[in-house]
């Protein structure tokens, strides 16, 4: 990575997406959403960081990395599952198919990790063993590795409810999927993690869990959707220093993305405060690490787009074609 590069180019920033021209605009904490007339969906991936239910900053170069590292991984997984690709007309750009998101939330883990409630180590500390619709055997101790990797569904809350956990059982008597649809799902599911852990171990990762969307499309198939295996949606741990941070009990090393979360909360209580304004070094800093996350994941060099325009100018330019 050139951070010479990435100095000069900080404010190179997309903090918003907007684009009037384009029809059904729907933005969420970090995308862009249009939804066109023939049954696409135009995406784009803006740099906005989202944590304690509201936007800290912008990132400069984020959007790019989610879209590539995505673009890497669905590739390299469309022999296993169909996926809502189309096109991709602009580094923070991917066209899709408009699908119907199906309303469970899939998770896949391979250790006893995580910190939300729903997590399989919060329920474990809290004495759980049955989650999930699975045994959990006793003894086990966080950040170790699961006898296999689970599926820990949770529905899927979108009118801004919490995520509650569903066993298999739950998710088919509910009538969220049917028995067939489960069935094609945690198989996909499972075969990306297994697809996701062996390519991340040759390049000296651990997949550690990662969370998938799936939606329908109009002929009834289920299609993997939003993001693969990114920084956002996955935890990696870095494999060579695994094993003695975990026999001391340490946590595993991981791409530290939470400069810009922790230096807010050394300053303010970020769900009652108005958020500082975020030095330069700090978001330069941050931006540094997903794009050295890119890099390490894929193996690939990350390329900075050209110079000369705004990113929202030039995402407008690549999809003059759509207005």
């Amino acid at each position: 990575m050139d951070l010479n590069t990435l100095k000069a180019r900080k404010d190179e920033v997309l903090a918003d997406a907007t684009i009037p021209e384009l029809p059904n605009h729907y933005s969420g904490k970090v995308r862009d959403n249009y939804d066109l007339p023939d049954g696409r969906r135009i995406i784009i991936a803006s740099d906005r960081l989202s944590a304690f239910d509201k936007i800290l900053a912008a990132i400069p170069f984020k959007g790019q990395v989610l879209t590539q590292t995505a673009r890497f991984w669905f590739e390299a997984t469309k022999d296993i599952c169909p996926n809502h690709v189309l096109a991709y007309p602009d580094p923070n750009v991917v066209i899709g198919r408009t699908l119907k998101i199906l309303p469970v939330e899939i998770v896949v883990r391979g250790y006893l990790a995580g910190t939300t409630g729903t997590s399989i180590l919060t329920l474990y500390k809290a004495g759980h063993r049955q989650v999930y619709g699975v045994t959990l055997p006793d003894g086990m101790v966080a950040n170790q590795k699961l006898p296999t990797p689970i599926i820990t569904p949770t529905s899927k809350a979108f009118d801004g409810g919490h995520d509650e956990p569903l066993t298999p059982d739950e998710i088919v008597t509910k009538g969220l999927l049917t028995a067939e649809q489960w069935e094609t799902l945690s198989r996909y599911a499972l075969a990306l993690f297994a697809r996701g852990q062996a390519m991340a171990a040759e390049r000296g990762l651990i997949l550690a869990d990662t969370k998938y969307e799936f939606g329908v499309d109009p002929e009834g198939r289920i299609v993997l959707a939003d993001e693969i295996h990114t920084p956002d949606s996955s935890r990696f741990w870095f494999a060579a220093s695994y094993p003695e941070r975990f026999a001391q009990g340490k946590p595993p090393e991981s791409f530290d993305k939470d400069f810009v979360r922790n230096w807010v909360v050394a300053r303010c209580d970020p769900y009652k405060d108005e958020i500082p304004r975020i030095p330069a070094d700090v978001i330069v800093e941050t931006a540094a690490v997903y794009i050295r996350a890119f890099e390490t994941i894929t193996g690939q060099t990350f390329e900075f787009p050209p110079e000369g325009q705004t990113p929202l100018a030039r995402i407008r330019a690549a999809l003059a074609g759509f207005f």
